[in-house]
């Protein structure tokens, strides 16, 4: 016991369920220290947590000039609020799991509610195409553009994120939506590059600044919408609508990603934060520089 009768572990959200009761060095107390321990080894290393969050709930654009408010009071008392969410899986800056797409609709651990935790934090590629998305908006990544940045920057690790920077996170409105008579333009991933990323490099999902994994054009590609085909089809992961891309390196920034536990969810809403080295965030702008530059 310590000063004023608490335990050490009071107003500590334990991991792992604990059956035993409460004894001095018990498992309890372990799983404090632990706690303790990685919090302090955090603050000391001076790894930057970047969010990487693009939109809340309560204020996700889906169109020109719109919104949708996505919470409802639901209870307000002089002590306390209460909200009920609103919308669907996929609004705001989210996470899609295989369950989302025709061709993972079978497979197994195919949901949100059953994504094994180990897949929750991985590595992360940055590859930098602002400057081509900015020339245009139609700006389609391909193997060639990857291969240039496996040159600077080494070869995707299997099990890794590719996260698409194009910048399109800083605009707003219907700049952001960017949509024609013949639907949305907006930059990503041709069909052989999201092919070749999946089957050849392993990787664990991939992730854009815009609304969807796809480009804007991505429906009358073959496949339509390659990106999901792909990714879903292997157990792979999505994230959109992402932000600050600019502030994570080319790579070494480790992402946390856990989407909520809906049961059967097809995806969710959540907060995306990245760990990044204090010397590799230092230098990430410039080296950000080099990387996805188009051949």
């Amino acid at each position: 016991m310590t000063r004023g009768g608490r335990r050490p572990y009071d107003g500590v959200v334990m991991t792992t369920p604990v059956t035993v009761p409460y004894a001095r060095y018990s498992i309890e107390s372990a799983h404090w220290w632990i706690g303790r321990a990685l919090a302090a080894l955090l603050a000391a290393s001076g790894l930057d947590r970047t969010d990487l969050d693009g939109f809340s709930l309560a204020s996700f654009t889906v169109g020109p000039d719109t919104a949708i408010g996505l919470t409802q009071h639901f209870r307000l008392s002089p002590r306390w609020l209460d909200h009920v969410p609103m919308g669907g899986e996929h609004t705001g800056t989210h996470f899609d799991a295989p369950i989302h797409w025709v061709t993972g609709r079978h497979l197994p651990d195919n949901a949100v509610d059953t994504l094994p935790t180990r897949h929750m934090v991985a590595p992360a590629c940055v590859i930098d195409c602002a400057a081509e998305a900015a020339a245009d908006a139609d700006f389609l990544l391909t193997v060639a553009h990857v291969e240039a940045w496996e040159k600077t920057n080494g070869r995707i690790d299997a099990g890794a994120w590719v996260l698409l920077r194009t910048d399109w996170a800083k605009r707003t409105g219907r700049a952001f939506a960017n949509l024609g008579d013949d639907g949305p333009h907006t930059p990503g991933p041709d069909a052989e590059v999201m092919r070749w990323l999946v089957a050849e490099r392993g990787i664990l999902g991939f992730g854009t600044e815009t609304i969807g994994t796809d480009a804007g054009q991505a429906a009358h590609f073959t496949p339509p919408y390659p990106a999901h085909h792909y990714l879903h089809g292997a157990g792979r992961y999505g994230l959109q609508c992402l932000a600050n891309l600019d502030r994570l390196p080319p790579r070494g920034a480790v992402i946390i990603a856990a989407p909520l536990k809906i049961l059967q969810g097809s995806g969710s809403p959540l907060r995306i934060l990245a760990l990044v080295g204090p010397k590799v965030a230092l230098h990430s702008q410039d080296a950000g520089k080099t990387s996805g530059t188009s051949t």
